[in-house]
């Protein structure tokens, strides 16, 4: 079985702005850089998809990751809280039965 060839950023950005340029056809580009049609394709999608990423502002990047986080944490807690309360009402009818009024046993 054969591993899947990997290849870094900087020769995918490379390949996709050749393809984008259009200055040669995909076929060329592709066997000058020994990769498949399918692959480039999928990295033009995948780059045209994430380009509005570039000009960004970063604060408001920032605080949407800091919103996630938190909702996250939350999230998180919420099913803690979830699993502490199952647990309780669980051990809560095992346990006998006593009314509120004062009786003892």
């Amino acid at each position: 079985m054969t591993k899947h060839k990997r290849y870094d950023a900087e020769l995918k950005t490379q390949v996709v702005l050749e393809v984008l340029k259009g200055q040669k056809s995909l076929a060329q580009i592709c066997r000058e850089h020994g990769v498949s049609e399918d692959l480039v394709c999928h990295w033009r999608e995948i780059f045209l998809e994430r380009a509005s990423q570039v000009f960004a502002d970063p604060r408001t990047t920032a605080v949407r990751n800091a919103e996630q986080e938190r909702m996250a944490e939350l999230e998180r807690l919420v099913g803690q809280l979830t699993l502490e309360l199952t647990a309780t009402k669980k051990v809560s009818q095992l346990l006998p039965f006593r009314q509120a009024s004062g009786e003892r046993s």
